[in-house]
């Protein structure tokens, strides 16, 4: 197995329960900056990269107005929870953090609390008006205004600002890293989406699709090789749709493009990118990989499902045949050593349980290194929600998603199998979680390799021959 399998929202399992002092799990607080600065943020961030990304704007912006971060809740004077509104379980982790964190703020009345992100627009009258959780509501769009914001709750003013935005990219804001481990970061190259998903929320909570300025993206890039980083991850709902034309018309940039600009860089600098839609990958983006070996080859291409008739009730735009023909071009192009991963969804609206079995031998037959597997939970304002009935008892929903598990979990044993006797060329992160005597890096595919620390250190590049593959992770020795 690659990494860890991502398996949110199927067990009924207990947590363990957060305190007043400590987020639950699955959750980033950015680290504490110590500059002197008078104030202090503490910021909590929950869901996918993107939101990590948009804290380290929203540190950035703070940090101009006097902030400095915290990791200690108890000390901030100012707390905002970076939200997620993907799945309903991390709704329900906001809700119940935020119910804490007012707890703490009975003690300390000074504290102002806000809520950032997806979460916001969808419920911000209930949060400021019915609920009376936070001080502030600030959208994605909107982070420049936080100042602003800041300032009228200071003033004794409850504060919202959810406006979505046509060209908002932050593309002249440097983020904070907090959320970095000084080797790889991830860079934004674009905002919103304008695939209307049945079942997803990201249209109406981060807007439609805007691209950044292809050079303020290498420029970020090109600055964060001068500061030591050896590895950048861009991100985008869609980067595959990535496409940037200059003001006056002369200059058009696509994905494909992009990419190549970022991996001519430095050969030194390794180039990620998620997230893949399978409508839009395409062979030039397959072939701009294949010509740079620092363009990482690993893909993340959801599926979502392995049946036509559920794709198009998804409202995907492709069928079974058109993303086995992506998963065709993948093999062809880049190898049978190029990892690929995907997302699944169990028990949408009306499936039988034939068209589970065709989800079950997609997996099969494309042999993903790892995925993130939920069951399907029905987003207010999303087409499903208002078009489909969501109609498959719990029980059905949580027996599938476990068999999707279960076989998951062969393909990336299987996968983790062939790497084994074979030389990795491995970027060192950290060191491993269970032994200061080892190190902990990624190999091109995105697989955890541990070896023994010798004279290594994090940021080096370093060829390992594996010679054993565990649950999650690789083991071998430098070479």
């Amino acid at each position: 197995m690659s990494q860890q399998l991502f398996t949110l929202d199927f067990l009924d399992a207990p947590t363990t329960p957060a305190t007043d002092h400590e987020p639950a799990q699955d959750v980033r607080v950015s680290p504490a900056t110590r500059t002197g600065r008078q104030r202090k943020l503490y910021i909590e961030s929950y869901g996918c990269q993107m939101n990590f990304s948009d804290s380290e704007i929203v540190s950035s912006i703070l940090f101009d107005e006097g902030f400095d971060t915290t990791e200690q809740l108890a000390e901030a004077d100012l707390v905002l929870l970076n939200t997620c509104s993907i799945r309903e379980k991390a709704e329900q982790t906001v809700r119940m953090r935020l119910s804490q964190i007012n707890s703490h703020k009975k003690r300390n009345p000074g504290m102002l609390v806000g809520v950032l992100g997806c979460m916001a627009e969808r419920l911000k009258s209930k949060f400021l008006e019915e609920e009376k959780l936070v001080d502030l509501v600030v959208g994605p769009d909107a982070y420049r205004d936080l100042p602003n914001l800041i300032r009228e709750v200071d003033g004794g003013q409850k504060a919202v600002n959810v406006l979505l935005s046509r060209d908002e990219t932050y593309a002249d804001i440097t983020p904070v890293r907090l959320n970095s481990n000084g080797i790889t970061a991830f860079v934004s190259i674009m905002r919103g989406c304008d695939n209307m998903c049945s079942f997803c929320v990201v249209p109406f909570t981060r807007g439609r699709e805007r691209s950044r300025d292809a050079h303020s993206i290498v420029r970020e890039c090109q600055d964060l090789v001068a500061q030591g980083y050896k590895e950048v991850t861009l991100l985008g709902q869609n980067v595959d749709s990535y496409k940037w034309t200059s003001e006056d018309g002369a200059e058009f940039v696509n994905f494909a493009q992009l990419l190549e600009r970022v991996a001519l860089i430095s050969p030194e600098l390794r180039v990620r990118f998620s997230t893949s839609h399978p409508k839009d990958i395409t062979d030039e983006v397959l072939h701009t990989m294949a010509r740079h070996e620092n363009i990482c080859k690993y893909i993340h291409l959801p599926a979502q499902s392995g049946n036509s008739r559920i794709l198009k009730l998804m409202n995907r735009t492709y069928d079974r045949a058109w993303y086995e023909d992506r998963v065709l071009a993948i093999r062809r192009v880049l190898g049978p050593e190029c990892a690929i991963s995907t997302d699944m969804i169990s028990g949408f609206c009306s499936e039988t349980e034939e068209e589970h079995q065709d989800t079950l031998s997609l997996i099969d037959w494309v042999q993903y290194d790892m995925a993130y597997m939920f069951f399907y939970s029905e987003r207010p304002g999303t087409l499903a929600a208002r078009k489909l009935e969501d109609d498959i008892p719990l029980a059905v929903k949580k027996r599938r998603l476990q068999e999707i598990i279960d076989l998951q979990q062969k393909s990336s044993a299987a996968r983790n199998q062939q790497a084994v006797g074979k030389m990795h060329r491995v970027l060192v992160e950290n060191f491993s979680k269970r032994s200061q005597e080892h190190l902990s890096g990624r190999n091109s595919q995105n697989q955890v390799v541990i070896f023994p620390k010798k004279d290594y250190k994090k940021g080096d590049y370093v060829n390992v021959f594996v010679h054993t593959g565990t649950g999650g992770s690789l083991l071998g020795d430098s070479i």
